[in-house]
């Protein structure tokens, strides 16, 4: 029984060195990584009121769905128990509507489309497998806007780039030394469209953004 059990603590005391010579490995989720971006993109708006708060009336809001596509760079850091890196994007996307009703006789038709989406913030995870990281995420974004209101003679068209917050959460895959895929959805809010004219046309709307997106990257 002594010889078996000195064998055992010997045993164990072999295999120490050799784990923490694999835990002093370099992390595989470590470095910079460039990575392809595309998914499912809809941004939606819904009305304001007097007092500059969502009216929550589903019935006045719209969504503009399509498909966004770009690419993304970061640089992450090991620190043990977490990863944290940060991270920008530039990606465009498919989104546009078009619509059209009458008025007391009068047709009035409307065009929305989405422009390139710009975004910058920082990640922070964890291993939940040797080759499996999960993450949250968080930060700045910019996204371009044109529109065109026509009807009753009047014509109104305007472009412009709105600021706003990004929240979200993902899940990365190592598919070797390398390279990795990824999945993750987003949200985002962006300040109130704002705009008039000179013949007291003028509105308010709420916007707001819903991404689910993969990725395929690689490190260097």
């Amino acid at each position: 029984m002594r010889k078996i059990m000195l064998a055992a603590l010997l045993a164990g005391t072999v295999a120490t060195p050799a784990f923490a010579q694999t835990a002093g490995e370099a992390s595989p989720f470590t470095g910079l990584r460039v990575e392809g971006l595309a998914g499912y993109d809809s941004l939606r708006s819904g009305d304001r009121d007097d007092d500059g708060a969502d009216t929550n009336d589903d019935e006045g809001d719209e969504s503009v769905d399509g498909i966004g596509f770009g690419v993304g760079v970061g640089y992450d850091f090991d620190l043990g128990g977490v990863v944290a890196g940060v991270e920008g994007e530039f990606m465009e996307s498919t989104g546009e509507q078009d619509s059209s009703e009458t008025v007391d006789g009068v047709n009035f038709t409307s065009s929305f489309e989405v422009g390139r989406d710009l975004y910058v913030g920082g990640r922070i995870g964890f291993r939940a497998a040797p080759s499996t990281l999960v993450y949250g995420k968080a930060g700045y974004t910019n996204t371009s806007i044109e529109a065109n209101f026509a009807g009753g003679g009047d014509d109104f068209e305007f472009d412009t780039n709105v600021d706003g917050f990004r929240l979200g959460a993902g899940i990365e895959q190592l598919f070797g030394p390398n390279a990795y895929g990824k999945i993750e959805y987003r949200y985002s809010n962006y300040n109130s469209l704002d705009f008039s004219d000179d013949e007291d046309f003028e509105t308010d709307i709420d916007l707001d953004r819903h991404q689910v997106v993969a990725g395929v990257g690689f490190r260097f």
